[in-house]
């Protein structure tokens, strides 16, 4: 677990436990110290990798890096940044989700930094802000596509807050909009999700975004929410302890205090699972044993959801 302070935690017995080794993070607004991802290969590798704020020039910018887990558990070693974007003052929309692909690939999102309808940074293919970015496990570009940056898999993306593969392989976010118009996007490589050019959602003074809600060439979401709900981490269910669940999307509310569980075999309907546990949901994940995890902003912990109860 990540605090935004830059504290990172390891549960193991039963007890939390601080683990050092954790790079330096730009604490303010919303950056910080942010994802952290195991990968399948940890009991070989001993690698976890972080997303964060970095403090660089102007600012903060979105990181990833990644450490060994020492044998001991107590401390990451020999941490190293693998890729940073461009630094801002803005604290907004770090994006900063990281997940892992089929064949090892790793994924992260980066968001707008705030640049809003008015700036097309998430829409110019050779700038970080926006995007989602693929790379090797030693931290190189996986991709490089014709006119965009190394690494820039697809773009137009506002501030995606959860990042997931599914049963087949398929890479999957959500990202927030702006009043309305928060999405759910199957992220393919090359292609472009729109925003700030459309949007389900309006600017926060009311005004429209954009040129509308579709534009030739830009993909449309598989769900969106129209009003917000700010969806945060994602995960598809594929475990035994919820059989009418698999294949199922859960993504948190950070806005309207409940776990939204998504049907894409149903039309993409939705069940708002609420109790007073729920309150700003900022994560979501499927544990070993097929049991659901999910984080609370409200009051700092984290929750186990089973047939029990």
């Amino acid at each position: 677990m990540t605090e935004r302070d830059g504290r990172l935690l390891m549960l193991r017995d039963g007890a939390l436990q601080p683990v050092a080794g954790a790079p330096e993070v730009w604490a303010e607004g919303q950056g910080g110290l942010l994802d952290v991802m195991v990968p399948r290969d940890f009991a070989a590798s001993r690698e976890v990798w972080l997303t964060y704020a970095a403090p660089v020039s102007g600012g903060g910018a979105t990181a990833v890096g990644k450490g060994q887990l020492s044998a001991d558990g107590t401390r990451l070693e020999g941490f190293t940044q693998l890729w940073v974007g461009t630094g801002s003052g803005s604290g907004r929309h770090f994006g900063s989700r990281l997940a892992e692909g089929a064949d090892g690939t790793v994924y992260v999102t980066t968001g707008d930094r705030g640049t809003g309808p008015g700036g097309l940074a998430a829409q110019d293919p050779m700038r970080p802000e926006g995007k989602v970015i693929a790379l090797n496990r030693d931290g190189s570009p996986a991709v490089t596509l014709p006119g965009h940056a190394p690494g820039v898999f697809s773009i137009g993306h506002r501030n995606a807050q959860g990042l997931t593969t599914d049963g087949q392989g398929r890479l999957w976010l959500v990202e927030h909009g702006a009043m309305g118009g928060d999405e759910v996007n199957r992220v393919e490589a090359g292609q472009n999700y729109g925003w700030p050019v459309i949007s389900y959602g309006v600017n926060y003074n009311g005004a429209a975004i954009g040129e509308g809600q579709a534009k030739d060439g830009m993909l449309q979401p598989f769900h969106y929410w129209d009003p917000s709900i700010a969806p945060s981490g994602l995960m598809v269910y594929g475990g035994a302890l919820f059989p009418d669940w698999r294949g199922d999307m859960f993504t948190g509310s950070l806005n309207s205090d409940f776990l939204s569980r998504l049907d894409p075999e149903a039309g993409w309907s939705e069940e708002r699972l609420a109790a007073p546990e729920t309150g700003r949901v900022r994560d979501v994940t499927e544990a070993p044993d097929g049991s659901i995890w999910f984080l609370s902003v409200i009051d700092g912990a984290v929750y186990r959801i089973d047939p029990a109860g």
